[in-house]
């Protein structure tokens, strides 16, 4: 998450980005995001610009090919109609129109694919379907099984939560729909975490943030 470190430019990208979450996942009405979408709609013989901002006046800063699939929109800007995305190691804007969300994506239930991350200490979070993979950089890794995910008794699913379990090991966490930084690059993810860990992993407290993959 953002540290006292961080320039002047980062914490204004950051807050650039937490607005348009917000009003992007009204605007998505709805379907929530992040989520996953294909590029659609551009010709063979062309591509997708990926935009500084969020407007066709803005410098086009990389593209997609018109074939390309499982892009992940963290938020959006100006009525829906442009998408925040990763560029590499920063972000991109791209237009909403091209893009097609995959079907199969439930709103109310941890993604089947995810990858977390957080640092001091540094760790990661695989979760492939039904079982998952802590690791730490020090403390070794460890198999998890899903038991069960999903949003808070009777509210809507801007929160997740999970529950993992595992050879005498357990994780539970709270996923969040809102802009989250890793602290060490512009990229925008749209899901932050936090997780307690327990069993012979100990009982520790981990944050970072998350994207589908």
């Amino acid at each position: 998450m953002p540290g006292k470190g961080l320039s002047c430019a980062r914490r204004a990208f950051l807050s650039l980005c937490a607005t348009f979450l917000l009003t992007g996942a009204a605007a998505a009405g709805e379907r929530l995001l992040p989520a996953l979408f294909d590029v659609v709609g551009v010709a063979e013989n062309d591509v997708l610009n990926m935009r500084r901002g969020p407007s066709a006046a803005t410098p086009v800063v990389g593209a997609l090919a018109p074939d390309a699939k499982g892009i992940e929109v963290v938020g959006t800007a100006r009525g829906g109609r442009w998408g925040l995305v990763r560029n590499g190691e920063g972000a991109a804007w791209v237009a909403m129109r091209y893009l097609r969300r995959q079907p199969g994506q439930n709103d109310e239930a941890v993604p089947a694919f995810l990858r977390c991350s957080g640092s001091e200490p540094f760790w990661t979070l695989d979760l492939e379907g039904e079982t998952a993979r802590f690791a730490t950089l020090n403390g070794g890794a460890f198999s998890l099984g899903r038991l069960w995910d999903g949003p808070p008794a009777g509210r809507p699913a801007q929160v997740l939560g999970l529950r993992l379990e595992g050879a005498g090991n357990g994780l539970a966490a709270v996923l969040r729909r809102e802009a989250c930084s890793d602290g060490m690059s512009d990229i925008p993810y749209g899901l932050s975490i936090a997780a307690i860990t327990s069993g012979t992993m100990g009982a520790q407290l981990f944050t970072g943030c998350c994207s589908l993959r």
